[in-house]
């Protein structure tokens, strides 16, 4: 038994020998296989093997662990460099191979004929010696889609095709079928019972696709349009009294054909509200509410609207600041009854935190200098901050026209009681060049070419010069307007001028003058302006016939003017374009005789008032009247007034005033008024059409002049004249339209008159 145990645990120990032995082998070279002795980069061409291991985890020394080497080739993939990465382990070398992504070479566009090269190229990731990869092309290629869709073509397709040059690099070419526009077929309205669909369809920017569109986009279908539209809808309903309005849903549905869109809007209008009770309560001592209930622009029992409200913040936050009160804050408290259907509304004015403006920030402007932006500031840096100002200055940098978008906002400063403004603005293109071309009754075929630069130099000046030659009329004119002279608000400037006009059917004379003026005007408040000229020119009395009037025989000749004017206007229009409401009053006095051989004192006023009837319809008053005299002479003949044809429609250019018995030459009046009462409606054709309606009735006269003596060889008259008649205008594609048909019902047997009155014109 000894010599067999001892056997046995021989066996044994020779067992484990063996089996410690071979555990040992294999994990000796495990050991081994952990640490890299060497790193070695294949398949580089262009990139440096350096810049390939500084996004290894995994350096010479360091142990081959596993995860660190698959974060390792994550971070290759990351970059963008390369197209395919492998990393093996050969023994103790860590072998990196690395197929390099291409360089682009050019990137080009086929097939695009609706949106230009520099467009597309503006929207697209992949540039000329950029690095290319196969997901930076199908981004490129939903961005152009996108920029498609935006213009309206959602039918277009992209195809990009790659082609490989040596050096591996790669030409991208963009294939594009642009396909129709996708047009807006039907606009339709669900849950709409106050307003037609039609009525609705005029409030938002979408329209439904027709053949006058053809120069608008707006009938293209536009995502962002339609947000705008819902808001449009808000605006419009809570403008017309309906508080619980809202739009559940805008959908727009895409034909099978990828062609048209239908677009459904369901609305709930809920009920309607009238203006109940409504006050003004004042929280600021010495502040009393009567001080401010006029500027309420809205009283009991009117529909609710919205934009009242606004305007009526707005005209309290500015009555507060005229009174002294730099912190004002104005908000409407609304209380509303749903069994009676009325709005309670209390403006509480109160003292607002006491904020200043700690600087104003200006960007965007590359070419526009910062003081042109900054001089239309209602406020200054070191101010007491006033929203009302703040929109007023916003307005008043849109209206210099330079910028195609005006962005102004309050930021915090840094201090609570302190703000700072931000201006950001998208410059536009300031200069033109126009070519015009139309036709009046008074003046006949015409055509003009003018070059004008609105902000020279980025200083904000108007320079201009223009050439008019028309049948009856040619002018040369250059312009020079500095608006900010001397740093103040004077818009100064000049001109110089060249006219020639045959009124060989009026008067049976021509006029050729040359000359040229000085000018300037500025604000004395907000809404009145003041304004000075000095006129020095000569005027040449031509071409008289044989068998012309006396009295111009005696014209004919040279006469030279040197002319003081000065000016006062107050306009509190709402538009100085197209106004709908608000009123203006002008009057002007010219004085010659400072040098010249002409010398009279002429006065004139002019005034307009306009009246909203109801949306879209305007009732206007306006009239004007003047007055001559001579300065120890008679007055002459081409400083007397002349009236008609646009003044007094019914009676043709001059048709009004002293005539001569025997020729029937137009003399002029040393004295004239005119007036016109004027409705303006709309003639319920599609709004973008811009036609719009009106009727009319112009009275006035224009009498007396000088005749030393034979009086019996005019005819004058200071009756009134009387016409009625009705016209229409149209904004056309192509230039402003405007046709009126007037009929004179009180006239004199001496007076020129007719039906039809046209004048177009565009400019291209």
């Amino acid at each position: 038994m000894r010599v067999g145990a001892i056997g046995g645990v021989a066996a044994m120990l020779v067992a484990l020998a063996a089996t410690s032995e071979l555990t040992t082998v294999p994990t000796a070279l495990a050991q081994q296989q952990q640490v890299v002795r060497e790193v070695v980069i294949e398949g580089v061409q262009r990139i440096e093997p350096d810049t390939v291991r500084s996004y290894l985890l995994v350096r010479e020394g360091d142990e081959a662990d596993p995860e660190r080497i698959d974060r390792s080739l994550k971070s290759l993939y990351g970059t963008g460099l390369f197209s395919d990465v492998s990393i093996q382990e050969q023994g103790s070398t860590l072998v990196v191979r690395v197929v390099e992504n291409p360089i682009v070479n050019r990137v080009a566009f086929e097939g695009n004929r609706h949106l230009k090269d520099e467009n597309l190229e503006s929207e697209v990731t992949l540039k000329p010696r950029s690095i290319f990869t196969r997901t930076k092309v199908q981004s490129d290629v939903q961005r152009l889609l996108t920029l498609y869709r935006q213009s309206g073509r959602f039918a277009a397709t992209v195809e990009p095709k790659i082609i490989e040059l040596p050096q591996n690099r790669v030409d991208v070419v963009f294939e594009i079928n642009e396909g129709p526009v996708t047009a807006i077929e039907t606009i339709r309205f669900i849950g709409n019972e106050a307003f037609s669909d039609s009525r609705l369809r005029e409030v938002i920017r979408t329209k439904q696709s027709r053949w006058w569109r053809f120069l608008s986009s707006d009938d293209t279908y536009d995502p962002d349009r339609l947000a705008l539209d819902r808001e449009l809808l808000r605006r419009f309903y809570l403008s017309e009294g309906y508080v619980d309005f809202r739009v559940q849903s805008a959908v727009a549905e895409l034909t099978p054909n990828r062609e048209e869109f239908f677009l459904t809007f369901t609305v709930e209008e809920g009920d309607r509200y009238r203006v109940g009770n409504v006050n003004v309560s004042s929280m600021l001592p010495g502040l009393q509410k009567e001080s401010l209930t006029d500027v309420v622009t809205f009283s009991e029992g009117d529909w609710y609207d919205a934009n009242q409200v606004e305007k009526t913040i707005d005209k309290l936050s500015e009555a507060a600041g005229n009174l002294g009160y730099a912190f004002v804050d104005v908000r409407p408290r609304l209380e509303r009854d749903r069994e009676k259907k009325t709005i309670n509304i209390v403006f509480e004015v109160k003292e607002g935190p006491r904020v200043y403006v700690e600087r104003i920030d200006i960007t965007g402007n590359v070419r526009t200098m910062d003081k042109v932006i900054r001089r239309e500031f209602r406020l200054v840096e070191g101010d007491a901050f006033n929203a009302a100002k703040l929109r007023r200055s916003r307005q008043r940098i849109q209206d210099l026209d330079f910028f195609e978008k005006v962005s102004v906002e309050q930021v915090p400063g840094s201090a609570p009681d302190k703000a700072v403004v931000k201006v950001a603005v998208e410059e536009k293109s300031t200069g033109s060049l126009s070519v015009g071309a139309g036709f009046s009754t008074g003046s006949g075929f015409l055509g003009d070419i003018s070059l004008r630069e609105r902000n020279f130099l980025g200083r904000g000046q108007d320079v201009q010069a223009s050439v008019m030659v028309g049948q009856r009329q040619q002018q040369v004119d250059l312009s020079f307007t500095e608006p900010y002279f001397l740093g103040k608000e004077i818009a100064a400037g000049g001109d110089l001028f060249f006219v020639q006009t045959d009124r060989q059917d009026e008067s049976s004379f021509d006029t050729t003058t040359i000359g040229g003026d000085l000018r300037a005007n500025y604000p004395l408040t907000e809404h009145l302006r003041q304004g000075w000229r000095y006129t020095l020119k000569q005027t040449d009395v031509n071409n008289v016939p044989n068998d012309a009037s006396v009295f111009i025989k005696e014209a004919e000749g040279k006469e030279s003017y040197s002319e003081v004017s000065h000016s006062l206007t107050y306009d509190r229009r709402d538009s100085r374009i197209n106004p709908t409401e608000g009123y203006y009053a002008k009057h002007t006095i010219d004085v010659a005789g400072l040098g010249g051989s002409a010398k009279y004192v002429r006065n004139r006023v002019d005034a307009g008032y306009y009246y909203p009837v109801s949306e879209k319809w305007v009732l206007s008053l306006s009239g004007s009247g003047g007055i001559v005299q001579g300065l120890g002479e008679d007055v002459k003949l081409l400083d007397r007034f002349y009236i008609g044809g646009n003044e007094i429609r019914g009676f043709s250019t001059d048709g009004i005033g002293p005539r001569d018995k025997d020729t029937n030459d137009a003399l002029g009046g040393e004295y004239f008024w005119a007036s016109s009462l004027q409705l303006s409606f709309p003639l319920g054709l599609p709004e973008e059409l811009d036609i719009r309606g009106r009727v009319f009735t112009d009275v006035g006269s224009a009498w007396k002049m000088a005749t030393q003596g034979r009086n019996d060889l005019v005819d004058d008259s200071a009756a009134p004249r009387l016409s009625v008649g009705a016209g229409l205008t149209w904004v056309s594609p192509f230039g402003p339209l405007g046709i009126d048909l007037g009929f004179a019902l009180l006239k004199e047997s001496f007076d020129d008159t007719e039906i039809l009155r046209l004048n177009f014109g565009t400019r291209f």
